[in-house]
């Protein structure tokens, strides 16, 4: 257990933002939101999953919808408090502690915000060790624990409970809901005892993020290159050096789709660089080698300053740097590439863990 301010909460953001590959909404809306709430209620404590008593209930709160409606859509706080209270009400039981349920850019820091005004501390863990679309894409489901009961809840003060038969439904339901409620609604979701969440949750990602962060304001304050310290925590990979040439970026079916095309410098010079996202980047691609492909990471860096770049942030003519980094092993078993893998997304192309993909530099196939 320790106490965090508001520096920690700075170097989380950046860090949130890399691991949130692209997505989980912007991380400087979630910072203010946190920084403030620390302003008015004092540090927050973070826990270590095994300080967790195993009958305590823990509750995951987060925001859903596409990143670009955050931009004119800027949540106040309010509603995350309805939605955990409203739960909270629901189930009759007290709830001991909040976490991320993602590593994304916002939903990393939204805990927080929602923890200090509670009064109740954070878990160090989350359910994706980075950021993915949809509200299935966790460990939680992989392990068969219930995304439901879940609330809503909008800034008009709009909330719904939700039980459904499994969590493909939760998503169904809750993403038609959050379109019609304004493109993005905050949770409170996937109710669980300690016990489960200790088995299920990736660990210390908090903390994780937090070494991130305070590797780029440190590489940057002492003037070494921030990229090559952020490889050596994430075991990570260069994939390309660019400029963005083009970008197609649109926000349909509750969520932010593109493309951003990027031309080679450097030592890819002659090359071309196709990104896919849905929210989050999920492949990345030259015309003739397949260099990442979800479950792992792919993150886009500001070539100067090593400070991650989401989706909606991209921009023609930015230079960047974009890496790999392998993702928790338990997306790399049948279960978690069947749902969170390539081809359920549409690709057609195979899953092939990063390292080996950098080893062999293989073709992609279809």
């Amino acid at each position: 257990m320790r106490l965090l301010g508001k520096q920690e909460i700075e170097d989380i953001a950046v860090g949130a933002a890399l691991l949130g590959t692209g997505g989980g909404g912007d991380p400087y809306i979630g910072k203010l939101m946190a920084l403030q709430a620390i302003e008015e209620y004092g540090p927050i404590t973070l826990l270590d999953p095994e300080e967790v008593p195993d009958e305590a209930i823990i509750v995951p709160s987060a925001m859903m919808g596409a990143p670009t409606v955050m931009i004119e859509k800027v949540p106040s706080g309010e509603e995350a408090v309805t939605a955990f209270e409203t739960l909270q009400e629901y189930m009759g039981k007290d709830i001991y502690a909040t976490m991320p349920i993602e590593a994304g850019g916002v939903n990393s820091l939204l805990p927080f915000a929602l923890a200090a005004r509670q009064g109740l501390p954070v878990v160090d863990g989350d359910g994706m060790g980075r950021a993915f679309p949809e509200l299935q894409m966790v460990t939680f489901y992989l392990d068969g624990l219930d995304a439901t009961p879940m609330v809503l809840s909008d800034e008009k003060g709009n909330g719904m409970v939700l039980n459904t038969i499994n969590s493909v439904w939760a998503e169904r339901l809750a993403r038609g809901a959050t379109i019609e409620m304004g493109g993005s609604v905050m949770l409170a979701i996937y109710p669980m005892k300690g016990k489960e969440m200790k088995r299920s949750a990736i660990r210390n990602t908090l903390s994780l993020e937090e070494e991130i962060g305070r590797s780029i304001r440190e590489a940057k304050e002492s003037n070494y290159d921030p990229i090559d310290e952020v490889l050596k925590i994430t075991n990570g990979y260069r994939l390309f050096s660019g400029k963005v040439k083009d970008i197609n970026r649109k926000t349909e079916t509750g969520f932010a789709r593109g493309t951003a095309i990027m031309e080679g410098i450097h030592d890819n010079k002659n090359e071309e660089l196709e990104l896919n996202f849905q929210n989050e980047h999920l492949i990345a691609r030259t015309k003739d080698r397949l260099l990442c492909v979800t479950p792992d990471l792919i993150a886009v860096l500001d070539a100067e300053t090593g400070m991650p770049i989401t989706t909606e942030g991209l921009r023609y003519g930015a230079r960047c740097i974009v890496i790999g980094m392998p993702c928790d092993p338990k997306w790399r078993t049948d279960k978690g590439i069947s749902n969170v893998g390539p081809g359920y997304f549409g690709y057609n192309v195979n899953y092939t863990p990063v390292e080996e993909l950098i080893a062999k530099g293989e073709k992609i196939i279809g």
